[in-house]
């Protein structure tokens, strides 16, 4: 804003000087006037010739002095103004460019120069935005007067997607009671200013809302078609059949029960974001909590003739952590081991402490040594609905909801999942927790009973 202040100063300037000859020139009207009316009443007061050209100096001094506050006032406003302007685009979040009717960069606050690296003061935006849709907005902007609202795509680095509001700058205000305060010359040629609004966010979570009800509406309407088709055959030619009727009827209630399992399933997903910015406080041990849900799966892991090894240390292994929530994780965990990883007959499971770049962490990990997991699937395991064998899934009670719950509870405690899997070799899925420092852990654990 450098040039704007010494293009308002050399205009303040000629101003100041045009009042002043404004000044002198009715000085010297008035001394011309007074011996014009000396000579037509054939007599000169000598007093009054002096006076008068004296008291007009007078005056036209007052009037230069006058003329002079006035600009230095207006120069401190403008210079307050000019101030608060720059505070407010420094402070502002979203990237702000302000430009003039030749589409110069003038001024430009942080988050602008962090998206558009190659923004220069005094030189053409298009040299660092190459995005025809913004540069025509800008145009007509300029053309129009009005605001105008365009929305463009980042794709490199990252695919970002962006709202601009470009809009014209008025810099002078007239103050209730003051004279009207001008900033530079900006007043008299018309400036632009490009606010760009991060939409990014927004349309994935569009998108992720879009996926979500596709996805819940698919998983719902497959149980539902086949409780209405039994139904239908129930109330149909299987009407007097016994034995169709029995096995029908257990197909139903395992459907019913699937059903039942997801919406639970989504219920406690949509409990976990609801609190997923407030982290747990109180002391847990991880120990204790997995020992106990260990005891609840013992049956099913029988059942499909699975050992269960269990490894934790003597003393307690202490978390900020919330009872339910962290039970919740160990059954999803350890009961995936056992279901899905059965043709390895073993399953380990452990609670450890250990140092890590963070500081100390309390892992809970959990092995199996089943068929292990194709890589290209690992990074999409704790995604909503997500399954490497559907079929698979579906036999097994899988509602494809498990580990985007592992993964929320995890994020909630501050903590990290972690997945590992080689084909043929079993799977590790490790969640490390932050460890309660010593003065924390002083306080007593809530109990896993």
């Amino acid at each position: 804003m450098e040039r704007q202040d010494e293009d308002g100063e050399e205009a303040g300037g000629a101003r100041d000087r045009a009042s002043r000859r404004a000044v002198a020139s009715g000085a010297l009207i008035a001394t011309g006037l007074l011996f014009l009316v000396a000579a037509a009443t054939e007599g000169v007061n000598f007093w009054l010739v002096v006076a008068i050209p004296v008291a007009v100096a007078a005056a036209a001094i007052a009037v230069g002095e006058r003329v002079q506050a006035r600009r230095v006032k207006k120069l401190v406003a403008a210079g307050r103004r000019l101030a608060i302007v720059e505070a407010l685009l420094a402070n502002i979040p979203d990237p702000v460019v302000m430009v003039d009717r030749r589409a110069i960069v003038r001024e430009v606050n942080g988050a602008a120069r962090e998206l558009l690296p190659g923004l220069r003061l005094g030189h053409p935006l298009s040299f660092a935005l190459r995005a025809p849709q913004v540069l025509d907005g800008v145009e007509e902007a300029l053309r129009t007067g009005e605001r105008v609202r365009i929305e463009y795509a980042e794709r490199v680095p990252t695919e970002r997607v962006f709202e601009v509001l470009i809009g014209p700058l008025d810099l002078e205000t007239d103050r209730p009671g003051g004279d009207a305060v001008e900033v530079g010359p900006l007043p008299r040629e018309q400036s632009l200013v490009l606010y760009f609004r991060d939409l990014t966010s927004a349309r994935r979570l569009e998108t992720m809302r879009v996926d979500f009800v596709a996805n819940v509406s698919h998983e719902l309407r497959t149980p539902l078609s086949s409780l209405l088709g039994f139904v239908e055959t129930l109330q149909g030619p299987a009407r007097n059949d016994a034995a169709a009727r029995e096995r029908f009827l257990e197909i139903m209630r395992v459907q019913a029960q699937r059903m039942s399992r997801l919406i639970d399933d989504l219920l406690s997903l949509s409990r976990i974001e609801l609190r997923a910015h407030v982290a747990p406080q109180t002391p847990l041990d991880v120990g204790a909590v997995t020992r106990q849900m260990l005891d609840t799966l013992a049956p099913l892991a029988r059942e499909r003739g699975v050992e269960i090894v269990f490894e934790a240390p003597p003393q307690p292994a202490l978390i900020a952590g919330e009872r339910d929530e962290l039970l919740r994780v160990v059954e999803n965990l350890v009961e995936n081991a056992v279901k899905y990883g059965d043709g390895g007959g073993r399953v380990e499971v452990g609670v450890a402490r250990r140092p890590s770049e963070a500081g100390e962490i309390v892992r809970l990990a959990v092995r199996d040594y089943g068929p292990g997991i194709a890589p290209e699937h690992v990074p999409r395991l704790t995604e909503r609905f997500y399954r490497v064998d559907v079929a698979a899934s579906r036999e097994k009670g899988g509602t494809g909801l498990g580990l985007a719950i592992v993964k929320h509870i995890v994020a909630r405690h501050r903590g990290r999942l972690t997945i590992e899997s080689t084909p043929g070799e079993g799977a590790l899925f490790a969640a490390d927790f932050p460890a309660l420092a010593a003065e924390a852990a002083r306080t007593p654990a809530v109990s896993a009973e």
